[in-house]
């Protein structure tokens, strides 16, 4: 399987309210919050950390999840927000900070 990365897109809104991560897309004004898992791998999503190393790393390290579970959990949830362009993804390391068109 082809490693992924993601990168937040910079035409978010996007704020930490009691605990909880608030984006807005401003392509759709799809608004979005996010629990805690989906938060650490949002906080992650540095366009430079592969997303194996974020679901073991970070997901089945902080919520002591199996790594299968955690991979398709995040696999969705990436997928969903990239649909929205909130995500960015791509099979190489983003060079620099994202926008909204993908490499």
């Amino acid at each position: 399987m082809a490693e992924k990365y993601i990168a937040r897109s910079t035409a978010i809104a996007a704020r930490m309210l009691g605990g909880e991560m608030m984006i807005m897309s401003a392509a759709d004004s799809t608004f979005f919050t996010l629990n805690e898992v989906a938060t650490v791998i949002w906080q992650a999503a540095d366009g430079r950390t592969p997303l194996s190393e974020i679901v073991t790393g970070k997901v089945c390290q902080e919520f002591e999840v199996e790594p299968e579970r955690a991979q398709c959990g995040t696999e969705r949830f990436v997928d969903e927000l990239s649909q929205h362009g909130i995500l960015l993804v791509s099979d190489q390391p983003f060079d620099s900070s994202p926008s909204l068109e993908t490499p």
